[in-house]
């Protein structure tokens, strides 16, 4: 694949300004053979075969949980916020549809809903990557904005191509862990990521959850779409964030809007409503005592009884100085014995 995208970059996911990112192929070739004569869907069915036969005799036992790689990150996203310098915290992002093979997705779209024009490109007044929203007309409230019936039909396509995406993988994964769990006693799980975007939470448009392929706003929940695929075939969400909290920054446009929390609260409240799983994990690098004893809560809080397991992420040698060990060891044994 590697050779294929040095003469090919368009099977990679693309930006207004040309530039590829190749994190990940671009969903815009899930169906096309081009891959020695074979699709995307297909390479990836062929890696999963191959994993469980090697892996046959620990599935169940050693490996209990398998998370399927659905994005950038293994995340189920678009590369709208890159991270190779273009973008920087807490930028709005851009959106990710500019390779060929998506362009031609869009216009095939927009021609069925009569509108042809709105597959020449994505929205032109979106921002770019370290935009904040305020003063970027499609994600304030206005004629040619998220609300408007272009921007509604956008959305709904940029999000909808994602979930497919989701939706085909995630079959063909659950298919093949299905045969290999028939004669055993034990099960696995599946488990899909998504990206934990949290800042400008609290505007009307979400905008960098949109730009990451999340059609959630005020008006609309975009995480119940991804909890009734995950659903569907017995998968579990697996989310970050359980050590942020939303009074670490102050409420205002300065502090980028941020609501770990409220991110959170939605996700759980999906997760129940869908009866799905989830797995979760912290985002950053913390030993203080703050952080550490917001997880507990998090992953034992009373409406969080679909929380499955946790990974304590980023771990590394800064644990074992005594000012952080202090505080790490009990947090250990609290989770343990909870």
């Amino acid at each position: 694949m590697i050779e294929i995208g040095d003469n090919n970059k368009d099977i990679y996911y693309r930006e207004k300004n040309g530039f590829s990112n190749d994190d990940y192929l671009t969903l815009g070739v899930d169906h096309l053979p081009l891959f020695s004569g074979r699709t995307a869907l297909q390479c990836y069915e062929d890696f999963m075969t191959s994993f469980f036969k090697k892996f046959e005799s620990l599935v169940g036992s050693v490996i209990e949980e398998i998370c399927v790689g659905l994005g950038p990150s293994s995340e189920l996203r678009y590369p709208a916020h890159f991270g190779d310098g273009k973008w920087k915290f807490p930028g709005i992002g851009e959106f990710q549809c500019y390779d060929k093979y998506v362009m031609d997705d869009l216009k095939m779209a927009a021609c069925e809903e009569g509108k042809p024009q709105w597959g020449e490109r994505g929205p032109p007044n979106a921002g770019c990557y370290n935009s904040f929203p305020s003063g970027v007309p499609f994600f304030e409230e206005g004629e040619e904005s998220f609300l408007s019936d272009y921007g509604c039909f956008f959305l709904e396509w940029y999000s909808g191509r994602l979930l497919s995406h989701a939706d085909a993988i995630l079959a063909k994964s659950a298919k093949i862990l299905k045969k290999y769990q028939e004669n055993k006693q034990s099960s696995i799980l599946l488990v899909a990521k998504i990206g934990g975007i949290y800042w400008w939470y609290q505007t009307i448009a979400h905008p960098a959850e949109l730009t990451a392929g999340y059609y959630n706003t005020v008006l609309r929940d975009g995480y119940d779409p991804v909890a009734s695929i995950l659903s569907r075939h017995g998968a579990a969400l697996h989310v970050s964030c359980l050590e942020m909290m939303d009074d670490e920054t102050p409420v205002s446009y300065d502090s980028y809007l941020c609501s770990p929390e409220g991110l959170l609260q939605q996700i759980w409240t999906v997760s129940n409503k869908r009866i799905i799983h989830l797995i979760a994990r912290n985002t950053n690098e913390r030993f203080d005592r703050v952080s550490l004893w917001k997880i507990h809560p998090n992953c034992y809080h009373s409406q969080a009884e679909a929380i499955k397991s946790f990974t304590y992420f980023k771990m590394n040698d800064n644990i074992f100085r005594a000012e952080n060990w202090s505080n790490f060891f009990p947090f250990v044994r609290k989770m343990s014995t909870s």
